[in-house]
């Protein structure tokens, strides 16, 4: 089983910026894939980014150009730096972990972006 713990979270500014972590322990070594998801109010979950264990990475549209994840490996962590942010980013940011075929999410961190 794997356990992920959020952080970075907060109240921005449009057009600024922050970053989130999410650190992963138990079976680390079996994640193949770890994102971010978020879920805005009323709206469905939408998959936000997502990078391999052998860094290939996918973002959605939405976010493409603003935000940049990576992952390191070793400390077991992913971060998501989100820049210019808008007020529609605002959401529950979720880390999530895939291990074959279970996908595992964090407890969520709250974006919140003031126009």
């Amino acid at each position: 089983q794997v356990q992920l713990v959020e952080s970075g979270g907060g109240l921005v500014q449009a057009g600024g910026s922050l970053r989130l972590s999410c650190a992963a322990s138990g079976s680390i070594f079996s994640i193949s894939v770890m994102g971010w998801y978020r879920q805005a109010p009323g709206k469905q979950r939408e998959l936000v980014a997502t990078i391999t264990r052998g860094g290939i990475i996918n973002y959605a549209d939405s976010v493409k150009g603003r935000f940049t994840i990576s992952r390191d490996n070793a400390k077991s962590t992913v971060y998501l730096q989100m820049n210019s942010l808008k007020p529609e980013d605002t959401a529950v940011y979720y880390c999530n972990a895939k291990v074959g075929s279970t996908l595992t999410l964090g407890q969520g961190t709250q974006v919140t972006v003031s126009s």
